[in-house]
């Protein structure tokens, strides 16, 4: 009884020690987060210190497209074993055509073919919901892509739409939901090469760098510092989760939901939101940096 006594000590002091709270960047957070008209979470990693800033971190968001990640790690797992390959030509049909919106896959013509890993990087550069929901289907479907999140620790983050049993999960949260925690422990586990193995999670962040949406929180941070990155949005919800490689390297994950601004201009309020916090972050990670961000392109 006594060595367990110990160990459970030791563990309880280990899990304390590497969540250790930095009071003042989660201050100057939440200080950022009042007044904003809706619900928003965040939460932050920084990696040289082992130091963590969290507000909301737990609550429950839409992800939006950031259900992409999950996704992506369920594909990642066909073809480490070997089911899908990374190069394979994949054959579309009007079965998987997704019409609604602006997508790049619902203007290929029927029968036509495309690389697997092509269709990855529609799926995490553009966010095209078309090649996305193909993915889903070809990662074994929302069901399997949940089962490898819980078996990652994610309590709360799953894929919602066409899962069975997810229904009023979906009409709640919409395609998949999380946390700013897990989303933003799912980018540190890819980082650590931690998702099934190195060359696994090394490919993933090479899809997650290039990255078509770069408006907002990318655009706060210089353009010669490694950023992976997924974004998300639908009306009342505009998420992102970051992982930021420069002199001081961190990861940050904002989530916001019920959001009084719907409106889809630069200057949405979440979408401002977020690029204060970006800049906060990197002012705060790197303050002898003069470096400052350029205006939108006209």
């Amino acid at each position: 009884m006594k060595k367990l006594f110990v160990f459970i000590f030791l563990f309880a002091s280990i899990t304390s020690f590497a969540q250790k709270t930095d009071k003042h960047l989660q201050k100057e957070i939440g200080d950022l987060l009042q007044g904003f008209n809706g619900d928003a979470g965040v939460f932050v990693y920084d990696i040289s210190r082992n130091k963590i800033a969290a507000v909301n971190a737990d609550t429950i968001f839409p992800t939006a497209s950031m259900v992409k990640v999950p996704i992506l790690i369920g594909l990642m797992h066909k073809i480490h074993n070997g089911e899908l390959l990374y190069h394979q030509d994949m054959l579309f049909t009007d079965s998987v055509r997704y019409s609604e919106g602006q997508e790049i896959l619902a203007s290929f013509k029927d029968s036509s073919k495309i690389a697997l890993n092509e269709l990855m990087m529609l799926m995490m550069s553009m966010s095209d919901n078309g090649a996305s929901l193909w993915m889903q289907g070809l990662s074994g479907g929302g069901t399997q892509i949940n089962k490898y999140m819980d078996s990652l620790g994610m309590k709360y983050t799953r894929v919602n739409s066409r899962t069975e049993g997810r229904k009023e999960n979906y009409n709640l949260y919409g395609w998949g939901q999380t946390t700013p925690r897990e989303m933003a422990t799912l980018m540190k586990m890819i980082v650590e090469n931690k998702i099934i193995d190195k060359q696994i999670s090394e490919r993933m962040l090479r899809l997650m760098s290039r990255q078509f949406w770069d408006e907002d929180a990318i655009s706060q941070i210089p353009p010669n510092v490694f950023v992976a990155d997924k974004s998300g949005a639908v009306d009342a919800t505009r998420d992102e989760v970051l992982y930021v490689n420069g002199a001081h390297p961190y990861i940050f994950c904002i989530c916001t939901k019920n959001n009084k601004d719907t409106s889809w201009e630069t200057n949405n309020e979440a979408w401002v939101l977020t690029r204060k916090l970006s800049a906060l972050l990197w002012k705060y990670f790197n303050p002898k940096s003069t470096w400052q961000p350029s205006e939108y392109l006209k």
